[in-house]
């Protein structure tokens, strides 16, 4: 089986060791207080208390073996490997949507790094994989869950 690589950039890789760091150290410790405090209730067999600090180390536990396999498999997209002049991971780009003239930015991410709420978006997304190799004043069309959007791409950055 071919091993895969996380493209992530610097900031997304330095973003993803700061929560493995915390969830190691003060998410471990907070649970297993949660839990040593949940014992001292008694009877674990109906003890709630103890089952969600069982259930939220579980939780923790996870995401910390998925940071490690992430971070453990992530290729870091140097600076010097970023286009100047084309949609790339590692690049800002402003998206004018053609009938509204609505502008958005959005800087474009690897899939481990997404976070839609920061306007970080996957190059493997539908809007990401309509720009990545696109050069600015180009138009573009994006087929998503919500229907058939167009773009002109009116500017290209890099971080």
């Amino acid at each position: 089986m071919a091993e895969e690589f996380y493209e992530m950039t610097l900031e997304g890789v330095n973003r993803l060791n700061a929560e493995l760091d915390r969830r190691k150290v003060e998410e471990r410790t907070a649970i297993a207080e949660r839990m040593k405090v949940a014992r001292g209730f008694g009877d674990l067999s109906e003890n709630s208390e103890y089952d969600e600090a069982k259930q939220a180390q579980s939780e923790n536990e996870q995401r910390i073996q998925e940071l490690e396999n992430i971070l453990k498999y992530a290729k870091v997209i140097e600076d010097s490997e970023i286009a100047k002049n084309k949609v790339a991971i590692g690049t800002i780009v402003k998206l004018e949507d053609v009938n509204t003239g609505e502008v958005e930015e959005y800087s474009i991410v690897g899939t481990a790094e997404e976070d839609i709420f920061s306007n970080k978006i996957s190059s493997d997304s539908p809007v990401g994989q309509a720009v990545i190799g696109k050069r600015k004043g180009q138009q573009i069309e994006v087929d998503t869950p919500y229907g058939i959007f167009q773009y002109k791409i009116t500017g290209i950055s890099r971080k």
